[in-house]
């Protein structure tokens, strides 16, 4: 071992300067990175995993959408099937008579479709859902008009008669069409949606009251028990 010399200052290891230690992404390490990334994608597989359901999914099928009845009240009893349809004429509230009239100014009175088949049908020319029901009413007079069905329309809320004329000859409907423009009809039937539908038998009972626009296939349902016996009947009057 070299003696030291006292004289001599001692001998220092040069300073070097090291940049402080980085990780991958900031201050994280490469381990910690993969540890998160793997953490991250075994959460989202359990999730799908949970979220899945089991078996096949088979879309639901197209259905062509149904128009629904128009509100024109708040809904009420009316009429119930069993009950006898009341006559399309009376007192109004302030005591003064009335009787339903057709387009043409002639009195409608269920009285004259006794031993018929009766489908009173509420409507409007302005009523959207009617006028989508429009064609199966036609047909259905069309059909069953000779095996004893009388149909009225009767025809709400309208300006004039003249209107409710005009649309029953648009569109070719054959059977009897009225107007009720004091809604004293209305009333009376306890009909609070457009269109409503009321089929009474040959007797003159109530056996069915719909409201809301009828399919073809619905109508024939409600026609048939309100059919006179034998399915045969004289012309409607």
């Amino acid at each position: 071992m070299d003696d030291l010399d006292p004289d001599e200052p001692p001998v220092r290891p040069a300073f070097e300067h090291r940049p402080p230690k980085r990780g991958l992404i900031g201050p994280f390490s490469a381990r910690q990175v993969v540890s998160l990334v793997l953490a991250v994608v075994t959460t989202a597989v359990v999730l799908v995993a949970v979220t899945t359901p089991l078996g096949k999914i088979i879309p639901p099928a197209q259905v062509d959408p149904v128009a629904t009845a128009y509100l024109i009240g708040s809904p009420t009893v009316g009429l119930r099937p069993g009950s006898l349809a009341p006559e399309l004429a009376g007192t109004d509230s302030s005591g003064k008579s009335w009787q339903l009239l057709d387009v043409t100014g002639k009195p409608v009175r269920l009285a004259d479709h006794r031993g018929h088949g009766v489908w009173i049908n509420f409507w409007a020319s302005w009523c959207g859902p009617c006028q989508s029901e429009t064609p199966t009413l036609r047909t259905m007079d069309q059909t069953y008009r000779s095996q004893g069905l009388d149909m009225i329309g009767i025809s709400v809320q309208e300006v004039d008669y003249a209107d409710v004329a005009a649309y029953a000859q648009k569109y070719d409907l054959a059977y009897t069409i009225a107007a009720d423009l004091s809604g004293n009809a209305l009333h009376l039937y306890g009909a609070y949606a457009l269109p409503t539908q009321v089929f009474i038998d040959p007797q003159g009972i109530v056996r069915a009251v719909v409201n809301g626009p009828l399919t073809a296939d619905q109508a024939a349902g409600y026609i048939a028990p309100i059919l006179p016996a034998g399915g045969a009947a004289s012309p409607s009057p």
